[in-house]
């Protein structure tokens, strides 16, 4: 029987050009995060999904790990297309190996025995059929690292675009020059985990801080809507100095930036912390507010975090949007994006109206192309 090694290698095609150098002896540098394994012949990279054949960097192609209807808060966006619901697709590896990682049965398939997803067959026109056909808004690359599946992602985003869909990548957030760029024309939304201020932190999971770091200012710059989210781990990124020098980072690139900070709950190998609590999501936001940040959202727990699921006018204070969780209880942002007491434009990826919302929470489509 084939193994899933086996059946993934068989399912690619070479890289992009701009994200490939050709070295000495066959090697090729990749260049679609910011490892920029040097990959010998008959080698992966770190990513387990990205292969060295006879000098050729070949890359994942024509599947997916698993296909899901989510809100869009749910990745979380708060500040694109609220309500809409968002048609999100993965496939296998990460360039990562977070010990707490809640999609660990797709990017973890190829480093973990334990983690098995079988891939499907699609095309990117039968994504965008059927991300179409639910009703979807936005089409999603998630559940694994998108950045090391680049090219695939582009071409599904290509088609999704002609279609009228906005598209988002949900990333750790460890790009390069070279990848932002190959991705720029075509990604609408990018949402980094930025995981750590602690280049220690970082290296137990497998990654470095600085391009990470470097990322999210590339992302600013770009003009690509971006949104970071903190998941706190009580004893391992919660320490207010900590979260002080992450939140005064935030600052130092855009106000603006919306920050959401989410609760950990024990999940996959990391079992010995505690749950997070309301308390704590309330204590990492005040000091994001003490950094400037003008919206921050504390997440995964519904209705114990006061207005912190909410939308203010950063300006006057204003509700604009209030949630419950991923559902939206109410909507007043005007047409053009702006809060309706002061005219304050509000930074973001606004519709003219809110659209009715599909659903609040995540399910898996009857449409399927098995």
């Amino acid at each position: 029987m084939p193994t899933l090694r086996d059946i993934v290698n068989e399912q690619v095609r070479e890289a992009a050009p701009e994200l490939v150098e050709r070295l000495d002896r066959n090697r090729v540098r990749c260049y679609s995060c910011g490892h920029c394994c040097p990959i010998p012949d008959g080698q992966p990279g770190v990513c387990k999904v990205r292969y060295n054949r006879g000098g050729t960097l070949y890359v994942p192609w024509g599947y997916v790990g698993c296909v899901q209807c989510d809100p869009i808060e749910k990745k979380p966006f708060f500040h694109a297309r609220p309500g809409a619901l968002a048609y999100s697709f993965g496939m296998l590896g990460c360039d990562l190996h977070c010990s707490y990682c809640q999609n660990w049965v797709t990017s973890q398939a190829l480093r973990d025995p334990q983690a098995v997803s079988t891939p499907l067959q699609f095309t990117p026109e039968m994504l965008v059929s059927a991300a179409l056909q639910q009703g979807a808004k936005v089409l999603v690359s998630t559940y694994n690292e998108p950045l090391i599946t680049s090219e695939w992602g582009v071409a599904i985003f290509k088609e999704a675009r002609a279609a009228g869909l906005m598209t988002g990548f949900v990333s750790n957030g460890n790009g390069t020059q070279q990848v932002l760029d190959y991705l720029r024309p075509w990604v609408d939304l990018y949402k980094v985990d930025l995981k750590s201020f602690d280049d220690r932190h970082y290296h137990e999971l497998g990654g470095r801080l600085g391009p990470i770091l470097e990322t999210i200012r590339q992302l600013h710059e770009m003009e690509i809507w971006v949104e970071l989210v903190t998941l706190l781990i009580p004893g391992f990124n919660d320490s207010d100095v900590e979260l002080k020098r992450l939140t005064e980072f935030v600052a130092s690139v855009s106000h603006h930036i919306p920050w959401h900070v989410t609760a950990f709950h024990k999940d996959y190998k990391m079992t010995g912390p505690r749950n997070t609590l309301a308390e704590d999501l309330l204590r990492a936001a005040d000091i994001g507010k003490q950094a400037g940040l003008q919206y921050i959202y504390a997440g995964n727990l519904p209705g114990q975090v006061g207005d912190l699921e909410n939308t203010r006018c950063h300006a006057c204070g204003k509700l604009l949007i209030e949630r419950y969780g991923y559902r939206i209880v109410g909507y007043y942002l005007t047409p053009d994006g702006a809060c309706p007491g002061c005219g304050t434009k509000i930074p973001g990826r606004w519709q003219p109206s809110f659209d009715r919302q599909i659903t609040a929470l995540p399910f898996v489509p009857r449409f399927s192309f098995r």
